[in-house]
């Protein structure tokens, strides 16, 4: 992701608020928002297509809009683009056909349902991987004009491969709605390799890349 929406990194924002004890949602809807999508709201779309439809929100709105309010906010855009309803049915709160009614779901039912198994996004990739563990490699200075998991933080800046993990769905692709498949790397970068000289040494910071966000160091 770019611009406002990639928040890693960036200060001056506040602190972050953390729940603690029994209480992790603050008010009765988004424990509602959070069981709807667990139960499967909206079938047909990838993460890396929802994580999209976020980075599309209005810079303010993104900054000002509580959680689980992005997640009913994109839910809206998301059934409006496939056309499960209309802006005007968005708007009005009621649909102009409206289904049968759907199956209730019980907190056992998501449970069992979120417990059906790991999902792996593993695919083949086109081309043999072009790394191995202990390369240096440099990020890219630029990588999609649209969704990515390269932070603005990390770009531009020397690591040091330290696990494969096969080729994976990149997500680059996925949230054009294409299924394509790159070689994923843990990359260790020291706190001096991303924030400067004056940052501690033994700090180092890791995240998993994509190949198709690295060249050789």
């Amino acid at each position: 992701m770019d611009s406002m929406h990639d928040l890693g990194g960036k200060q001056g924002f506040g602190p972050v608020p953390v729940t603690t004890g029994d209480a992790p949602f603050a008010f009765d809807w988004e424990r509602r928002m959070w069981g709807l999508a667990r139960a499967g709201i909206l079938r047909g779309i990838t993460i890396d297509w929802f994580r999209h439809g976020l980075e599309c929100m209005v810079p303010g709105d993104y900054l000002t809009y509580r959680y689980f309010q992005k997640w009913a906010t994109n839910y809206l855009m998301e059934m409006i683009d496939n056309g499960t309803i209309t802006l005007d049915e968005a708007v009005s709160g009621q649909t102009a056909t409206p289904a049968a009614p759907a199956e209730v779901k019980t907190v056992e039912d998501v449970i069992a349902i979120n417990r059906g198994g790991h999902i792996s996004f593993e695919t083949e990739a086109p081309v043999p991987a072009g790394f191995a563990v202990g390369d240096r490699v440099r990020t890219k200075r630029f990588t999609s004009s649209g969704h990515t998991r390269l932070p603005a933080y990390a770009r531009n800046c020397e690591g040091t491969i330290i696990t494969y993990h096969g080729s994976h769905a990149l997500p680059d692709e996925g949230a054009r709605g294409h299924h394509v498949g790159d070689h994923l790397y843990t990359v260790s970068f020291t706190a001096p390799d991303l924030w400067g000289p004056e940052a501690n040494p033994r700090d180092t910071v890791t995240l998993e890349l994509w190949e198709s966000y690295l060249v050789p160091a």
